[in-house]
């Protein structure tokens, strides 16, 4: 079989299309649930805190270092960027709720798909061959 041909077995695979579908479907999830985070979640957030941008709280560790003459910064500064971290942080933690109440939405379709309308129908009497066929076997145990 050529390459050619190979490849295209290989892409043409359901599965694989379903994968490029999830992951397309994917990053625009990630899209509308980073606006979520960012445009509607974290404003009242930093707001109920007193109005605090996380992305701004740092620890400097070693400030920049400046050439007296020219002005320029001769080193950068040193600094952990707490805020940031507390920041995706909570995306992370959004972004995982998110997920999870919309997998817990989905099995709960799948569970109503899966039952039946009506309960099954009651399994027929046995036959007057299989009562005399079991009397016979009951019979010879004894």
């Amino acid at each position: 079989m050529s390459l050619i041909k190979e490849f295209k077995t290989f892409a043409m695979r359901g599965n694989v299309i379903d994968m490029a579908v999830g992951i397309i479907i994917g990053a625009a999830f990630g899209k509308i649930i980073a606006s979520l985070v960012s445009d509607v979640i974290m404003p009242p957030i930093g707001l109920l805190v007193g109005g605090i941008d996380f992305t701004s709280i740092v620890i400097t560790m070693k400030d920049a270092v400046m050439d007296p003459v020219s002005g320029e910064v001769v080193s950068a500064a040193v600094v952990m960027k707490v805020g940031t971290f507390i920041q995706t942080f909570v995306d992370f933690i959004i972004i995982a709720f998110a997920i999870f109440l919309m997998i817990k939405g989905i099995n709960k379709l799948d569970k109503k798909k899966e039952e039946p309308a009506t309960p099954p129908p009651p399994p027929p009497p046995p036959s007057k061959e299989e009562e005399l066929l079991r009397e016979i076997r009951d019979l010879l145990k004894k």
